[in-house]
């Protein structure tokens, strides 16, 4: 008994200390023809110290970025970003017009209701595997303009070995 107290206890340690912090909910993603993508979230971080989303990985594109929107001259476009920020014990909305996520180099064709399976990387080594559902015909006004639908895909952290 002491052997398998001390071996769930080694195990406990061994897992990163914000990977069940964070989650996301209300993941879907766009995609206008068949060479990008865009893929918009709501990230929740629950832990008393700030994260930061480093990189986003898929086989679905042979190239993933993180992005923004930015105004300039009346123009808005995208631009590549570092990092994204997720708060302590606050949330950070990817969403369409602000932050997202980017594929770029679509490997095959996507369709409604596809699933697109993600990794999300963050600062803190936790990482989230999430399949995201292709939604060309969600409804939600560009960031800044309100919030609409629920649900479609989410997923929890766990740790980079699994």
């Amino acid at each position: 008994m002491t052997r398998f107290l001390a071996a769930a206890v080694a195990a406990c340690l061994a897992m990163p200390a914000l990977a069940g912090d964070l989650t996301i909910d209300d993941a879907y993603a766009r995609t206008a023809n068949q060479k990008v993508a865009a893929a918009f979230m709501h990230i929740k971080n629950a832990a008393d110290a700030p994260d930061r989303l480093i990189e986003a990985r898929s086989d679905a594109a042979r190239k993933m970025e993180l992005h923004t929107h930015v105004f300039e001259d009346g123009i808005a476009r995208m631009i590549e970003v570092e990092a994204i920020d997720i708060p302590a014990q606050g949330m950070t909305k990817l969403e369409r017009g602000g932050l997202h996520v980017m594929f770029i180099g679509l490997n095959e064709d996507w369709s409604q209701g596809d699933s697109v399976p993600v990794t999300l990387v963050f600062e803190s080594g936790a990482e989230l595997s999430l399949d995201i559902t292709v939604d060309n015909e969600r409804q939600d006004a560009p960031a800044g303009h309100g919030h609409g639908g629920h649900g479609h895909g989410h997923g929890h952290a766990h740790g980079a070995d699994g």
